[in-house]
Formats: C-alpha cells, structure tokens, sequence
C-alpha cells in the first residue's frame, strides 16, 4: 500500500514539475503572456475551400482581404497539397489555385492574421463605383418608384437614405418590398434603388468577427457613397448583423464573386476565426517556432480545429471539479461525466437559461418514460423511444423559442441528446427502485456540480490559461490523480455520523 502510495505521489510530482516547465517555456521562450489584458488583439481567420474533382484540370480563385481601416494584416499563407497557388494584387486581391489533374474530395485552406487597431489609419477603398440605370420590369418599376420616393422624404443625405430603403426593404408588411425581393436580393434591390436616386453604391462580402466561430459564410453588403466617405448597411434582418469598426471585416473590396472554380463541383467555401491577445512581438515568434515539438501550441492547427479545442480543453477542469465534489464532499450525481456535458451546453447557453431548459427537459422526459413504462419494451427498444422523444421536444422547445423571441431558448441543441435520455431512463428506473427522494438528490447534485463547473469554465483568465498553456493539462492530471487517491470520510459522512459521534461522546461522558 505505501508503495503504491508513494509511486502515486512520484507521478503527480513529475506531472507537475512537466506542466510547470511547460508553462514557464511558453512564457519566457515563445512570449506567450501569463495574464490576458492590455495585449494586441489579433484575429485568425481561415477560409475552406471544398470541392469534387473529376479527374480534370481545376482552376481555383478565391477573393481574399487586404488591410483596411482598424485592421491591419500581419501574415497570410495557404495549405493546398498538390496544388500550386499565387496570389494576385489589385484593388481586389485573390488566391489562384490550379492543378493538372485530381480526383475526389478537395480541400485548400487560406489562412490570414489581422491585428486590430483603431489607431491605424489606413486607405480605405475610397473609388465610388459608376452609377448603373437600373433596368425595371413594370410591375417592379412601380413598386421601386413608391419606395424610393417615400425613403426620400423620410431622408437627409446618402446614408440616411440607405437606412430608410434598409427599413423599406425589411419590412414584411411592405408589399412593394416583397414584390422586389421576389425577383432579387435585398441588397441587389437596395443598389439599384441607391443608382436610381443617383448615390453610388455596391455589394461587397464581409465576415462578423465573434471569437471561437467555426464554417460561418460570409454576409451581402451594400457599400454607400455619399462622396467623400462610405458606409456599411446589412440588408438582412434576419442576420441581425451589427456592423461596428471592431468586430466586422469586409473580406471583399470590390464588387465580384467571392470563389469561382472550374473543372470541379459542388464547391463551397466556410470560414473560421480565432481572436487571440498576445504582445505584438509574440506573433512573430510564434510563426517561427510553430513546428517546433516543444512548443505543444495548438495555433499550428487550422482555426475550425483550434475553436474546437478551446472547449475540448476545458473538460479536464470540470472532471476536477466533479472528482472533488464526489470524493471529497459526497455528492451525488446521475452519472460521472453527465454533470460535465450540461455545464460545455452552459457555457453556449446562460446559466439560467441552461438549468431552465434543463429541468424543463428531463421532468417531461421522466413523464414520457413512465408512460413508456406500460408498453413492457425492452432496454435497447425503450431507450431509443426515449431518445425520439427527447429530439421531438428539443425541436418543439426550439420553435417555440423562436416564435416567442428567446433567442437562448434555440441553443437548446446544444444538449447532449444522448445523455439526456440515459440520464432520464436512469432517473426513471432510479425513481422505481430508491423512490422519488433519491431522483432529487442524484438530479440536484448534477446540477449543483454542472453549475459549479460552469463557474469555474467561464472564467475568462482559466479558459485563456488552458488554452494557451497545455501543460497546465498534467498539471491538472495530477491533482485528479492525488484527489483520488483519498480514502477518508466525506463531508456529507460526517454530517451523517454526527448523531453517532454525539451519542459516543454522551455515553463516555456517563462513564466517567
């Protein structure tokens, strides 16, 4: 026992001297800062490309940012094995791939790094374009006669009156907005309408910058002029876009497609993004010690992997949290890793949100399985029909979030069907066997160390720590490691037994 004891305490030991040594390489070697804070703001993005190849020649060309005002680009390269690529200068900037020949699945990646900084006053694309007639069929020439003639009233100057024609176009009730938006897009309604009062506009592509987003599609433009600036107006409402100088980039400067691609089908392109804060001599580093093994950085994978890995992560802190409640507090859960994957759905979700839906899911999810319970089906048959049952009412629970505008309430895919229905046929055959009480106990504990390692998951300056710092990951493997190595009385033992101790302590006094 002492034995096994002390090689116990060798391993957490070693683990933690690895982690450490770790964590203190990335910092003073590779500059990677301990505290996040007053540090450069840069912004990964990918863009994926996809395609079948036929076995023919393919030609690849795919629009791509330059720097513009509050961002400027600090590197850029491409992963297209096989392929060779150039990049191409303009006013519009793109990356050309080609290749004799290919068959099957092809996938070619273009990476770029912005820095964000107001104080950056660079170019803008300042060239408004030609004005084009706009040529209208006569049901559509009435209808965008009496939309621009109102918007003009309602308006002062160019922008103004982009924003009256964004809130004619948008309106389901306006009739003539819907006849125009039946033959065209919005923002292909909103330039010619823009040509038509003389205003100079066009249609670019640009990306919402929001940290962790994964195969996100870029959203239509409408870029106005008003002769000495210009502006960015979202037609669609239903992206609820909010254009602001820090968290939109136009990935396209001038008007035109965003990928063409010839000799394959089906093509399509995504995109993913990462913010990071390091100091602004970091970035450079990082770029020639990325393939470095002692570096351990997961920035050397593509940013849709990276995003991921950012939530991965963070798992090993709530398996600590629920070894702690467990072997040290006594608390009991439905389920060692359950409690775990509702606090991951917490983090997508709010707290309050998240435990609502939650409880909201599993009570109706108890009632159906008792309900199931009178048709004797089998274990594997019974627990499917609860998984059916459980997709039904996530898709119910959605819809009605929607239509009754709880946006939070939509995320609810974001629970783990799977889980939700062991967890409730284990509730359910939990109910049957140890009653009611115990369901509230298993239930109310998975919540309270779900809630409780959402807390410490949350935390901004934790998720930047273990993100950036893998070896904080051993660290963490050996406190699980002496954690569980305790054999002592509980929490809830002791409150348990203290009747027993008191009763003692009282008999030996009577002794005496």
């Amino acid at each position: 026992m002492n034995k096994s004891r002390s090689a116990l305490l060798w391993t957490a030991l070693i683990l933690i001297m690895l982690g450490s040594l770790h964590t203190a390489w990335r910092h003073f070697v590779h500059q990677v800062p301990l505290l996040p804070g007053s540090q450069q703001t840069y912004w990964d993005l990918e863009a994926r490309v996809e395609m079948e190849a036929q076995g023919k020649p393919i030609k690849v060309r795919l629009a791509i940012p330059q720097s513009q005002p509050s961002f400027l680009m600090r590197s850029e390269h491409t992963a297209s094995p096989g392929f060779g690529v150039s990049l191409t200068e303009g006013n519009q900037r793109y990356a050309e791939w080609s290749i004799r020949t290919a068959a099957g699945t092809q996938w070619l990646y273009y990476r770029t790094q912005f820095q964000f900084d107001p104080k950056q006053h660079i170019a803008a694309v300042d060239h408004a374009p030609a004005l084009v007639s706009s040529t209208w069929s006569l049901p559509l020439q009435a209808a965008a006669a009496q939309i621009l003639r109102r918007s003009w009233q309602e308006s002062a100057d160019a922008f103004s009156l982009a924003k009256a024609l964004v809130e004619q176009l948008t309106n389901e009730k306006n009739q003539n907005g819907r006849l125009l938006l039946s033959e065209m897009t919005a923002a292909e309604a909103m330039v010619n309408l823009l040509n038509d009062a003389k205003t100079p506009a066009r249609i670019l592509y640009g990306i919402q910058l929001e940290d962790g987003r994964r195969r996100q599609g870029l959203q239509q433009l409408v870029q106005v002029f008003d002769g000495q600036r210009w502006q960015l107006f979202a037609v669609n409402s239903a992206l609820n876009i909010n254009i602001t100088g820090k968290n939109y980039l136009l990935w396209q400067q001038q008007a035109g497609p965003i990928l063409e691609v010839e000799g394959a089908q089906e093509s399509k392109v995504t995109f993913s993004m990462l913010s990071t804060h390091e100091p602004a001599s970091s970035s450079v580093n990082a770029l020639a010690v990325k393939d470095a093994l002692l570096s351990l950085s997961i920035h050397s994978l593509p940013i849709s992997e990276q995003t991921l890995f950012k939530t991965l992560l963070l798992l090993p802190l709530g398996a600590l949290v629920v070894v702690v409640l467990r072997v040290f507090v006594g608390l009991k859960t439905s389920g060692t890793f359950m409690p775990l994957l509702i606090a991951l759905a917490f983090l997508e979700m709010s707290l309050s949100a998240g435990l609502i839906t939650f409880l909201l899911l599993v009570g109706a999810g108890l009632v159906l399985r008792q309900l199931l319970a009178h048709l004797n089906l089998l274990l594997v048959a019974r627990v499917a029909a609860v998984i059916v049952c459980v997709i039904g009412m996530i898709a119910l629970f959605a819809v009605v979030s929607f239509h009754t505008g709880i946006t939070t309430g939509m995320k609810v895919t974001l629970f783990p069907m799977i889980i939700l229905a062991w967890t409730i046929e284990r509730m359910s055959i939990l109910w049957e066997e140890d009653g009611p009480m115990e369901v509230v106990k298993q239930g109310g504990g998975s919540l309270i160390t779900a809630t409780l390692a959402f807390l410490l998951m949350d935390i901004y300056e934790v998720r930047y720590w273990m993100f950036n710092f893998l070896g904080l990951q051993l660290v963490v493997l050996a406190l699980i490691l002496m954690v569980g190595s305790y054999t002592g009385y509980r929490l809830f033992e002791l409150w348990r037994f203290n009747p027993l101790a008191n009763q003692a302590l009282a008999s030996s006094k009577i002794k005496e």
